[in-house]
Formats: structure tokens, C-alpha cells, sequence
């Protein structure tokens, strides 16, 4: 059968979260600002489960407040070429991707991050999927709709210091913000018409790209971490597809079958290769050796000597990565285990988000 490699881009290969980046640095207490956004995000999907309402559309919401703060189209592309930050061996591992299969990334970021990432990995932009945000530049917006936004902004931060207080969402205010006030403001213009590529957009991506190759839905291997990785996630484990997490939260480990846990990619490394040459049961099997006897499963399995004796240098004098298959008797170990590893890598803000 021929296969196919599809990975999200914010988690399993670089350290970014842009969207929060962007916002940080360009909007006053943009941090906070994002962080409560993302919670109502995960509240609408998880909670409300607001229909029409899709993971990821955290990224819509705050387009709106970039112009309100004069970001330009040129400040989000010289930032995303700027601030650009793999995680270890990212670059070889979608190398090895590229070269022994049709390979994709599918991701909720904006697409100039996407772009730039693309040229840094010398990855195929004709083989991404992500967030179209128009030029901001196109829109313009009135004094009296940039002062609205303004107060909003404070708002939301004011919400966000009573929640890290108390840990409650002001779910009311942000309902009436985001779904009352904006919608009937002209700026409403500049996001009416996105679409977030973000959970069933994730999972539509990834229907295109099998429709367009003519591959069987079992052909993927799919690589996520986070709420907008569920739908994939779901859809390549009930079509006998290889579901893994890399450093996920808990949504994503309890979709996956297979969880990493590393501060290096080399460990979905392994699994290309596998997934490359044989079936799904020949890798889960790998897995399965690998996670009670390392040393048993290098010689075993038929991996890529190079590959091996890479593994064995990087972690000469380290705790050994975790990979294994996700059960009902070891999801709170690997959840809790993925969140340290997460919050180690992307540090505790990036890595607290949804």
C-alpha cells in the first residue's frame, strides 16, 4: 500500500505557538490577552460544543484586534521568518518524511508562519494546509471601532487576571464580545469569511489530499498534540491509519494510538521509517518492544541502522524518550509526563495552551 505522512507543524516539529506570539508582541498584555481566548476556545468545543464553532478558531477571533493595533501584513511575515524554533532533529525528520512517501503538513497556523517554516525546512508550500489570513492591510477600520476593540482588550485582560485567580471563565462577557458586539461592527468583515484549519478543517484537509492521491484512508500516519488534532487524529485511528501524539495534551493522547514523549523528534523518526516499508501491526509491535526492551527492538524490527546509531548517540547520557501504545492502565502516566515534556519545551505558557 502506499503511504502517506501527515503532521501537524506547532508541537510535533517546532516550538512556536505564532498566534500567541504575534499577539504577545504586538498587542499590550497580548499574552493574557491570547490565553483567555484559547480557554474559550477549548470551552466552546469541549463544553458548548457550539455549532458551526470548530478547534482552532481561537485564530479568527483575534484577527480583529491585530488591526485595531496596526499589525501589518509585512510585521506577521518578518516576525514568522524571525522566530522560528524546531524542536531538536525536526529538519531531518521531516527529511526522511519527504523521501520515502507523500508527506503534508496540516495546521491551524496562519499561513505566512507556514510559509516561512516551509522555506526553513525547504518543505513543499504546495503540500501545507493553514489558516488563510488575508492582508490586513486591505481593510481598514474606523477610530471609533479601533477605540471598541480597545476596551474589549481590556476586558478580556481583566478577565484573565480574575481567572488565574479564581480559575473561572467569564464565558458571559466573552460570549457577548465575541458573538454580539463584533459581529455588528464593520471590522466584522475581516473574519467573516476565514476558515480555520483546525479539527474538522484538519480532518477535510486530509480527506483532499487522499482524494487527490487516490490513497486508502489506512495509508496515513498522522501526528498531532493538541485539541485541533482530535478530529485527524480520530479519523486516521478508526480507519486503520497510525494515530500518534507528540508531546500531547490529554485530548490528543487519549485520541492516539501511540504517545511520544521526547525533547527530540527521532523518536517519530522510528515511526516514518516503519510506516514507510510495512503495516500498521509491524509498527504497533515495534512499539510494543520498544517500550519493554530498547535494546530488543533496535535489534529486532528493521529500522535504519543510521537512524539507530543517531538514537543511541543523542541519548547516550539521557533518559531514554517514551513510546507507547496508549491503554486505558497508562493514560494518566503518559498525560502527565506529556504535559511536563510539553511545558520543558515550549515553556509553561505556550505549553499550557489547548
Amino acid at each position: 500500500m502506499k503511504r502517506l505522512f501527515v503532521t501537524d507543524c506547532e508541537g510535533p516539529l517546532s516550538l512556536n505557538d505564532n498566534a500567541y506570539e504575534l499577539a504577545k508582541e504586538f498587542i499590550p498584555s497580548g499574552d493574557d490577552f491570547f490565553r483567555i481566548i484559547s480557554l474559550f476556545d477549548d470551552y466552546l468545543v469541549d463544553v458548548v460544543k457550539k455549532e458551526g464553532y470548530n478547534s482552532g478558531n481561537t485564530l479568527k477571533l483575534i484577527i480583529p484586534f491585530f488591526k485595531a493595533y496596526n499589525i501589518s501584513n509585512k510585521d506577521i511575515i518578518n516576525f514568522s521568518k524571525e522566530h522560528i524554533f524546531l524542536v531538536q532533529n525536526a529538519e531531518k525528520t521531516i527529511k526522511l518524511a519527504i523521501n520515502t512517501m507523500d508527506s503534508f503538513i496540516v495546521s491551524t497556523s496562519y499561513g505566512q508562519y507556514i510559509e516561512a517554516i516551509s522555506d526553513y525546512l525547504d518543505f513543499p508550500f504546495e503540500n501545507t494546509y493553514f489558516t488563510k489570513l488575508n492582508n490586513l492591510d486591505d481593510y481598514e477600520i474606523s477610530n471609533d471601532e479601533r477605540e471598541k476593540l480597545f476596551k474589549f482588550k481590556e476586558d478580556i485582560v481583566k478577565i484573565a487576571k480574575k481567572e488565574s485567580k479564581t480559575g473561572e471563565l467569564d464565558t458571559e462577557t466573552l460570549n457577548k464580545i465575541f458573538f454580539e458586539e463584533i459581529p455588528m461592527m464593520d471590522i466584522f468583515n475581516i473574519i467573516k469569511d476565514i476558515k480555520c484549519i483546525g479539527g474538522i478543517g484538519k480532518k477535510n484537509a486530509i480527506e483532499h489530499i487522499m482524494s487527490k492521491l487516490e490513497l486508502n484512508k489506512a495509508s496515513i500516519m498522522y501526528v498531532g498534540d493538541s485539541h485541533t488534532d482530535v478530529e485527524p487524529l480520530n479519523f486516521a485511528k478508526e480507519n486503520g491509519g497510525i494515530a500518534v501524539s507528540f508531546n500531547g495534551n490529554e485530548v490528543a493522547i487519549r485520541e492516539a494510538d501511540i504517545a511520544i514523549i521526547s525533547d527530540n523528534t527521532i523518536p517519530t523518526s522510528f515511526l516514518i521509517d516503519l510506516h514507510s516499508k510495512f503495516n500498521r501491526e509491524y509498527v504497533f509491535e515495534f512499539v510494543k518492544s520498544y517500550s519493554t526492551d530498547t535494546k530488543r527492538a533496535f535489534e529486532s524490527f528493521r529500522i535504519g541502522f543510521a537512524l539507530i546509531e543517531e538514537f543511541n548517540e543523542i541519548f547516550k547520557n539521557k533518559d531514554l524518550p517514551i513510546i507507547e501504545i496508549v491503554k486505558e492502565d497508562n493514560i494518566d502516566m503518559l498525560v502527565s509526563e506529556s504535559l511536563k515534556m510539553r511545558k520543558k519545551l515550549r515553556g509553561k505558557d505556550i505549553g499550557s495552551l489547548g
